[in-house]
């Protein structure tokens, strides 16, 4: 059994309808220290990280305490959502396809949505030891549903900066607590 702790990215410095990959805000920085701080007991464990800049930027401290370098883990990225141009017109495009996906359950959605989820869920499977693993919102929310066997694509809304726990048995997936929920909700 391995316990994997999921952490949300902290609060980019602007929102993903704007920029592609932004990196942390002030209050993210804060935030990934904070997270540091309160994880520095258990480790050190092997640390993942999505690729994007706001999960290696929230990494980074915890992975300094304990003097290691995180692993990027392409398959705890977030959602992959199709191509759409940064011009005026782009994000508001984006932002209602999202709105669309979040309120959806994972059954309906493209096949190449769910096999990103499949993706997701084996990977999570497939830690054998305890880590630490930073990532985000949708991401998160995979693994929460599948340990709830809940196919809403939004099953919680973790905040930033919020540690998740699921314990992993190599063929399932069990919630052992969620993370600090957002007050304000998205969709």
């Amino acid at each position: 059994m391995a316990i994997l702790y999921l952490i949300r990215h902290g609060k980019a410095a602007s929102t993903w309808g704007e920029v592609q990959d932004p990196g942390l805000s002030e209050l993210g920085r804060k935030q990934a220290e904070a997270v540091a701080n309160e994880l520095a007991k258990i480790g050190p464990i092997p640390v993942y990280s999505s690729p994007l800049a706001r999960a290696q930027e929230t990494s980074l401290p915890l992975a300094q305490l304990w003097n290691c370098e995180p692993i990027i883990e392409d398959r705890v990225a977030e959602l992959p959502n199709p191509d759409f141009d940064y011009s005026d017109s782009g994000p508001k495009h984006r932002k209602e396809w999202l709105k669309l996906v979040l309120n959806d359950q994972w059954p309906k959605l493209s096949q190449e949505l769910q096999t990103w989820r499949q993706n997701l869920i084996d990977t999570l499977l497939g830690f054998s030891s305890d880590c630490v693993i930073f990532s985000h919102f949708v991401a998160i929310n995979v693994a929460v549903g599948e340990a709830m066997s809940n196919n809403q694509v939004v099953s919680f809304f973790p905040d930033n900066g919020s540690i998740t726990m699921i314990e992993s048995s190599g063929s399932e997936l069990r919630l052992i607590e969620k993370g600090k929920e957002m007050v304000t909700k998205v969709g």
